[in-house]
């Protein structure tokens, strides 16, 4: 006769356990993509602040800013980014809420960002799509 805790069946505890460490494993993949994405913001604003000469501007485009203004963007996002990535870590649910928003910001700015680094604008959008599709389909930490 086997013995085992009221109210639940033998393996809860295993698929319990599998469910966290798959949400875990999305928040996770989250978190170190926000690292990565938020490092390569701020280095792309340090660029742009830096040495304008760095990025080549197309002419003629509708979003036309000042390269200095965006590399200020950039940096003050690249900050802010890594640090909420940081956060996810610690199982913060603000964390999850705050990393959907600035990674929604972070693919906008990208897309403005195209004229100036057109092939890391489309691998931060991407990478940023990855963040917000993590973070919304992790099961959240009480489950």
């Amino acid at each position: 006769m086997a013995s085992h805790v009221s109210g639940t069946h033998p393996g809860a505890a295993v698929r319990s356990s599998e469910r966290t460490g798959i949400g875990s494993g999305w928040v996770v993949f989250a978190g170190v993509m926000m690292i990565f994405g938020g490092l390569m913001t701020l280095f792309a604003g340090i660029a742009a602040i830096a040495n304008d000469e760095v990025f080549a501007a197309t002419r003629n485009y509708v979003f036309e800013f000042d390269l200095t203004g965006w590399g200020w963007v950039h940096l003050v996002m690249g900050v802010v980014i890594t640090l909420a990535g940081a956060a996810l870590f610690q199982g913060a649910t603000w964390a999850r809420v705050v990393g959907v928003g600035l990674a929604g910001l972070a693919m906008l700015a990208n897309f403005l960002w195209l004229p100036y680094a057109p092939f890391w604008a489309i691998v931060l959008i991407a990478i940023n799509a990855f963040v917000i599709w993590a973070l919304c389909t992790a099961p959240s930490p009480e489950r």
